[in-house]
């Protein structure tokens, strides 16, 4: 997607499109996290995990990144990671206990 296809955050509906951009420890992940649901703990933080990967903070309007697309820039961030997929999944692990700490000081 171009134009207009840029949020203000990861959006998780990408999600679908970003499993085959690794290897299979990715691609596990990404289907366990789809599996657990909208709005899941595991889909909170799959979208802290990519928000920092794609530094979607930084992110502008006007940006190179922004006109192409949140899918895009997500493919293209986890291309750029020069670490395994075990890293990612470390990733992922630490931002659901991050996710799961916030949950429970609601």
């Amino acid at each position: 997607m171009t134009g207009n296809a840029s949020e203000l955050l990861f959006p998780p509906r990408v999600l679908s499109e970003l499993g085959e951009a690794r290897g299979d420890s990715w691609q596990d992940l990404i289907t366990m996290v789809q599996k657990a649901g909208n709005a899941s703990p595991e889909e909170s933080a799959i979208v802290l995990v990519m928000a920092r990967l794609n530094n979607c903070a930084a992110c502008s309007t006007d940006s190179f990144r922004s006109t192409h697309g949140c899918e895009a820039c997500s493919k293209q961030s986890l291309k750029r990671f020069r670490g395994p997929d075990e890293e990612l999944v470390k990733l992922f692990e630490a931002a659901s206990i991050e996710v799961k700490d916030y949950l429970t000081r609601l």
